[in-house]
C-alpha cells in the first residue's frame, strides 16, 4: 500500500489515504501511521468500512484497549465501546479524555454513526503547539505546575435545563468519585515534545486556591483554543478520526438544534504521565484498574 498523508492545517490534522484499515495491518503500516500521529497529532480517514468489532480492531494495533468508559455504560454487547450520543448529553467543553484517572488513554478513535444535517462539528486542539506559543515566562512557570483533574465538578449547566434524566446521567458520571494530580506540562513519551496537560477536568493547581487556580488555568487554556491551534473536524458519512489524547483536547461543538448525532468511541490504554522533571502522576482518589491497564 502507497499511504498519503496530507496536512490539513499547520499545526494540527491530516488526511490519511491509500490505506484499507478494515483491513488487518502490517507493522510497517503500523509505524507509518504511529509517525504520521506523532507528527500531525489527528488523522481522519474516509470511507471507511467498519462496525464496532472492526474499529476495535483498528485501534488494537496501537495498543491494549480499555473498556468504553469508568463510569458510563458501554455498546451492549461491545464493552469496549462508548456511544457519544447526543441523547445522553454533549461534551460541548474543552476536555482531554478521561483525566481524572492515573493513566488516560494515550488515544481515542471516533466512528460516525448518526449525523445530523448540519452542524456537530468536532474541534480538536494541538497542546503542543499551546505550549510552544507561551511567552518564555510564562513556560517555565507552566513547567513547574501540577493540576488536580476530577470527574466531579461544576457543568455550571442552567438549572432550567437539568431535567430527570440529565440528573441521572450527571449521578451515572460521578457514581465514582476521582481524583489526580498530572503535570500542567506533560512530556509525550515517544517524541519528547511538551503540552499544556489541562482542560475541562483539571479544576485546581496544586498549592493554590480554587480562585487563584481557575485564573491561571483560563489563562493557559486560552493558549490551547487559539485558532490557530485548532482543527474544526466536520464530520460526513463513514469517517473515522484517530487524536492523540496525550496532546491534544477536543470540543463536540452543540449546534445542531437537538437533531440526532452518534459517534462510536474506542480509546487505547495509556502509561501515566510523566512532567519536565521526570516526575510521574498520581492518584488522590478513585481506582480505574477496571477501566484500563497501564501501558508500558
Amino acid at each position: 500500500m502507497s499511504i498519503e498523508i496530507r496536512k490539513i492545517t499547520a499545526h494540527i490534522g491530516a488526511q490519511v489515504s491509500g490505506v484499507d484499515i478494515a483491513k488487518p495491518l502490517d507493522e510497517e503500516t503500523v509505524a507509518a501511521l504511529r509517525e504520521a500521529l506523532n507528527a500531525h497529532k489527528a488523522l481522519v480517514f474516509d470511507d471507511v468500512d467498519l462496525d464496532d468489532e472492526g474499529q476495535q480492531a483498528f485501534a488494537r494495533h496501537f495498543g491494549e484497549l480499555t473498556t468504553a468508559h469508568p463510569t458510563v455504560p458501554a455498546v451492549e454487547g461491545a464493552p469496549n465501546v462508548l456511544p457519544v450520543d447526543s441523547e445522553q448529553g454533549s461534551a460541548n467543553h474543552w476536555h482531554t479524555d478521561v483525566t481524572f484517572v492515573l493513566n488516560p488513554p494515550q488515544a481515542s478513535t471516533l466512528r460516525s454513526i448518526t449525523l445530523p444535517p448540519y452542524g456537530g462539528e468536532t474541534l480538536i486542539a494541538s497542546s503542543a503547539a499551546a505550549y510552544r506559543d507561551l511567552p518564555e515566562p510564562l513556560r517555565r512557570l507552566a513547567d513547574t505546575l501540577w493540576a488536580e483533574h476530577t470527574n466531579d465538578y461544576d457543568y455550571a449547566v442552567p438549572e432550567e435545563e437539568i431535567d430527570e434524566e440529565r440528573a441521572a446521567q450527571r449521578a451515572r458520571f460521578t457514581s465514582i468519585t476521582y481524583r489526580t494530580a498530572h503535570p500542567v506540562v506533560r512530556v509525550h513519551p515517544l517524541t519528547g515534545e511538551r503540552g499544556l496537560f489541562i482542560g475541562g477536568f483539571a479544576q485546581r493547581i496544586v498549592g493554590l486556591s480554587a480562585g487563584e487556580s481557575r485564573k491561571l488555568l483560563d489563562l493557559l487554556q486560552a493558549y490551547v483554543t487559539r485558532p490557530e491551534n485548532v482543527l474544526r473536524h466536520r464530520w460526513s458519512p463513514n469517517q473515522l478520526v484517530l487524536f492523540d489524547n496525550r496532546i491534544t483536547q477536543h470540543y463536540a461543538i452543540d449546534n445542531y438544534d437537538g437533531r440526532p448525532r452518534r459517534l462510536n468511541r474506542v480509546t487505547v490504554a495509556g502509561d501515566v504521565p510523566v512532567g519536565v522533571e521526570g516526575k510521574e502522576s498520581y492518584a488522590i482518589e478513585g481506582d480505574a484498574s477496571h477501566y484500563t491497564p497501564v501501558a508500558a
